[in-house]
């Protein structure tokens, strides 16, 4: 998945490989290998291409050594995942131990809701790995028209829907005029 989003970026930026490869000397075949998803670059290297494309590079080691279904390639998942964004934090109210079956958790995220009880009840804390992939009916940490939201992710003919597990609330089908992102995956 790394190699797609530095593609993706790339061509975003409207940058060339050829100028990528001079930016960041690294030898353009083998970044067409990065690029293709044949081979994950170093952490010097990332380092490298985050710096010439100007973007943080923690966002993109979280994608490190992920790799996209082609369900997921199908529906455009990865055009919904930040690369350039951080969380904006406005309080901690602790910090919780992270059991080890969840080593992959960037934070804990406080559940505001009911939408996914009983399984995630109001005010537990869900472990939320950044920009982790979401599988089909898997649950994660969305951000839909500057609303965060607990809920599995289902695909369906040719949509995103966002499910609770709570059956008295209602789905939701993301539309291509919503503002949808991928905060992460949660573990439970």
């Amino acid at each position: 998945m790394i190699g797609n989003m530095i593609s993706k970026i790339r061509r975003e930026q409207g940058i060339t490989k050829t100028e990528l490869a001079n930016q960041t000397n690294i030898n353009i075949g083998h970044l067409t290998h990065i690029e293709k998803g044949e081979r994950n670059p170093s952490h010097k290297a990332l380092k490298s291409i985050c710096s010439a494309l100007d973007i943080p590079y923690q966002q993109l080691l979280y994608t490190y050594d992920k790799n996209l279904s082609d369900e997921q390639v199908e529906y455009g998942y990865i055009d919904h995942i930040s690369y350039n964004k951080i969380p904006a934090i406005s309080k901690v109210d602790d910090y919780i131990n992270c059991p080890a079956e969840f080593s992959n958790a960037s934070f804990a995220y406080k559940v505001p809701d009911s939408s996914m009880e009983p399984l995630i009840k109001k005010g537990s804390y869900a472990f939320v790995e950044i920009n982790g992939l979401v599988e089909n009916k898997a649950i994660g940490l969305f951000k839909l028209n500057n609303t965060y939201l607990v809920r599995k992710l289902l695909y369906k003919k040719d949509k995103f829907i966002l499910k609770a597990d709570n059956k008295d609330i209602k789905d939701i089908t993301i539309n291509s005029h919503d503002s949808f992102q991928i905060i992460g995956r949660i573990y439970v």
